[in-house]
């Protein structure tokens, strides 16, 4: 059961605000459209620095005030800094201060992050006068790695406009990542092919302890963690949990907000792995769990086989898993359960990088198809199980998921590549992966 519901991947917030929204819509550098996004407290953010500055104080939000940075191009905001106010658009002494100096720290050390791999001085001098619309800051994106130097990745997206206005951060780190995935190229439509394709993984049951595959969304209209309100998070919680009411035959069941949960409910949620904590110090230094629980919550099906977290690292994690091996029959269940969300909500999509989502590592199809697998001869040869894993683009993690240890020779084996491939490329490269790592265990 251990694997059932590890945490997937990276994520944080910002402060009080008036709960009316104004919408505007990006235009990327590329001429790609981002969906429309809340822009109520842009004033706000603004005035006080960036997400990650603010503080948890009431601010009163003067909304008409973000017509100035409504409508236009990206590319604008981008490049010319705000053509307004132009206090509104600069990076304050104290943020460039927290940058020059977490810089120089990571220069110095042995990090062997994709941030400090691709945060050159160049790119660094050229990137950290800028915010976004919001008011993010390129220390919104880049403090959880100047914080952890033993992140593997080490940035997230505090808006889905920091991955246009960032893009000569984000571009070589996306392309590093997902195997190749260049500037110049554009995710595929989603396609989840023929969900009868895949059969169980491991037959005899005697490999595979648990199968599970999720996906991240972030609802349109909304930015991500650290830019929210504590009036969006419950505003978003509500929408879900209204959205998910609604859901009937297997994937019925109930929303249990992480507010006013019973301690010992929670606990056992927890210790049982369906119910996720509040953050890792990643996530933590990313500024991506203000608010905490507020605006948090978890739906789960009768048979806790389906399950949608709401407001972890992304707006929704939509996960399905059950022990054992067949992939074909979580898989099914998955792809009926975002057909049928997805009418109800929309999502924030962009014509070059698919869904959009926190951490870059997320993008595109979001879909992480994975395996709780023994295999303690190969765990002998730690090196040429990574080699298979290699081969076929998986990541090998312990028990627990990421930064965690093997535990009895039980490994959290998933799919890495999420994009420039449709979302059943992604899980096939999972399912013949796995299934050559059974070969050769049981051949050892």
């Amino acid at each position: 059961v251990k694997h059932l519901l590890t945490k997937s991947s990276k994520a944080e917030d910002q402060s009080k605000s008036s709960p009316s929204t104004q919408r505007r819509r990006y235009t990327a550098t590329t001429t790609t459209t981002i969906s429309t996004a809340t822009s109520t407290t842009i004033t706000a953010i603004r005035r006080m620095g960036g997400c990650a500055s603010k503080d948890k104080k009431d601010t009163k939000v003067v909304e008409n005030d973000a017509a100035a940075a409504a409508g236009g191009n990206e590319g604008d905001a981008a490049g010319n800094a705000g053509e307004g106010n132009k206090s509104d658009t600069m990076v304050d002494a104290a943020v460039l201060e927290k940058l020059e100096a977490g810089f120089a720290k990571l220069a110095a050390s042995d990090s062997k992050s994709l941030l400090k791999k691709y945060l050159t001085k160049e790119v660094f001098d050229a990137l950290k006068n800028k915010k976004t619309s919001f008011g993010s800051s390129l220390l919104d994106c880049v403090q959880s790695g100047f914080e952890n130097h033993d992140s593997g990745v080490g940035i997230y997206a505090p808006d889905a406009e920091s991955y246009s206005l960032f893009a000569d951060l984000f571009d070589p780190i996306i392309e590093d990542y997902h195997k190749g995935f260049k500037k110049t190229d554009k995710h595929p439509q989603r396609d989840f092919g023929d969900v009868n394709a895949f059969g169980n993984v491991d037959p005899t049951g005697e490999y595979v302890v648990s199968t599970r595959v999720r996906c991240g969304r972030s609802m349109e209209g909304y930015p991500f963690n650290p830019c929210l309100t504590e009036a969006q998070y419950k505003e978003m919680e509500q929408k879900v949990s209204s959205t998910l009411s609604g859901l009937d035959g297997e994937l019925k069941g109930k929303f249990y907000p992480l507010t006013g949960m019973d301690k010992a409910v929670q606990q056992q949620l927890i210790d049982d792995h369906f119910l996720f904590k509040e953050g890792d110090r990643f996530l933590q230094a990313a500024n991506a769990c203000r608010y905490w629980p507020s605006g948090r919550g978890i739906y789960h099906n009768d048979n806790k086989t389906f399950l949608v977290w709401c407001n972890e690292e992304d707006h929704l994690r939509i996960i399905s898993m059950q022990m054992g091996g067949d992939l074909g029959q979580v898989y099914r269940r998955l792809v009926t359960a975002v057909n049928e969300i997805e009418k109800r909500v929309p999502f924030s999509h962009h014509d070059r990088l698919g869904f959009l989502t926190f951490c870059p590592t997320n993008l595109g199809t979001t879909i992480r198809a994975s395996v709780h697998i023994k295999v303690p001869k190969l765990a002998k040869d730690y090196a040429k199980l990574e080699a298979t894993a290699d081969k076929y683009n998986l990541q090998v993690r312990g028990t627990r998921g990421e930064h965690s240890e093997a535990e009895g020779g039980i490994y959290d084996i998933s799919n890495k590549r999420r994009m420039g491939l449709t979302e059943f490329q992604a899980v096939k490269e999972m399912y013949d992966g796995i299934s050559e790592i059974i070969k050769i265990e049981a051949s050892l």
